[in-house]
């Protein structure tokens, strides 16, 4: 089975400008806990889950006096840069692969031959797909 099959293909993006507090946002507001960051090109340049922004949020002191917000923090210096990706045409494996090597909760999906962004697939995405498989046998 090709991760296209199950990947979910609707992906919300957010942009390394945008806020800490944008991004808070759209995550709860879409109850999603992965929202891959694109540049003005379309290119995935990181990543930036609920656990990125909750240790943000523990490793911040006290603020000072003035400081700016830190909900105010462009998500470019929160995000996960290093960013791991699958291809749409991979077999399921590649992605159950890269985040057990990995250990993150989701892959951005690209169509390696565009290097566009085409989907997401999640560790829950997987457990849906086991669910099925083991409901069907």
């Amino acid at each position: 089975m090709l991760i296209a099959d199950i990947m979910i293909a609707s992906v919300v993006t957010a942009r390394p400008n945008d806020t800490v507090r944008r991004a808070l946002g759209i995550l709860e507001d879409l109850d999603i806990r992965h929202l891959p960051v694109i540049d003005d090109e379309g290119r995935v340049v990181g990543v930036v889950s609920d656990r990125d922004l909750r240790e943000y949020w523990r490793s911040l002191d006290e603020p000072a006096a003035g400081a700016v917000d830190p909900l105010e923090t462009p998500l470019a210096e929160v995000m996960s840069a290093d960013v791991v990706t699958v291809d749409s045409q991979e077999e399921v494996s590649a992605a159950i692969d890269a985040m057990i090597e990995y250990r993150i909760g989701a892959v951005p999906v690209l169509d390696r031959s565009t290097g566009e962004l085409v989907g997401i697939i999640s560790y829950v995405d997987l457990l849906r797909l086991a669910r099925d498989l083991l409901n069907e046998g």
